[in-house]
């Protein structure tokens, strides 16, 4: 660790273990990419941090990226009480807010699992869109196209924790 880490930094690298598993869960809910980020300290920057996260997100098994797409609320629905799902899916106007949930369950049932998309930044509509573009594709495109979103909103909240804002 440099002197130049920030305080969130500091403190994911030298806090108890068991501490730092429980900030990294409300970043992504699989086990063994907790885990595996745990076990990376001391990082020396953020660049570091995103680049084990990455590694981790890679080497989830099929049973693992079950278990971290688990952690998430369908697309127009935020986890009732949990503000980081309110704050990501806030593009989400009410007019798309149905459609959506209708598309997810026909996304779901077609792939076993809920529609995933980095919604930071993006506007009900473009989730749609992107939701419509992807409901067709085979479920192993689908996974692998999921662990990237994946990927991307564990660096959004990663960003949170060591700005001290998760």
């Amino acid at each position: 660790m440099t002197s130049s880490a920030s305080p969130g930094l500091a403190r994911l690298n030298t806090a108890d273990e068991q501490e730092v598993a429980g900030w990294l869960h409300e970043v992504c809910a699989s086990r063994s990419w907790a885990a595996a980020v745990v076990g990376g300290r001391p990082y020396a920057d953020p660049e570091a941090l995103f680049a084990a996260s990455d590694a981790a997100m890679a080497a989830l098994t099929p049973e693992d990226l079950t278990e971290a797409m688990a952690g998430h609320p369908p697309i127009g629905r935020p986890k009732p009480g949990d503000p980081t799902s309110a704050r990501e899916q806030s593009g989400v106007q009410d007019a798309v807010r149905e459609e959506l949930l209708e598309l997810n369950l026909a996304y779901q049932e077609r792939h076993g699992h809920v529609f995933l998309i980095c919604a930071t930044g993006r506007t009900g509509d473009q989730m749609l869109a992107v939701l419509k573009e992807r409901i067709g594709n085979d479920t192993d495109t689908e996974r692998e196209i999921v662990r990237t979103e994946l990927g991307k909103i564990n660096r959004i909240r990663l960003t949170r924790l060591v700005e001290g804002d998760l």
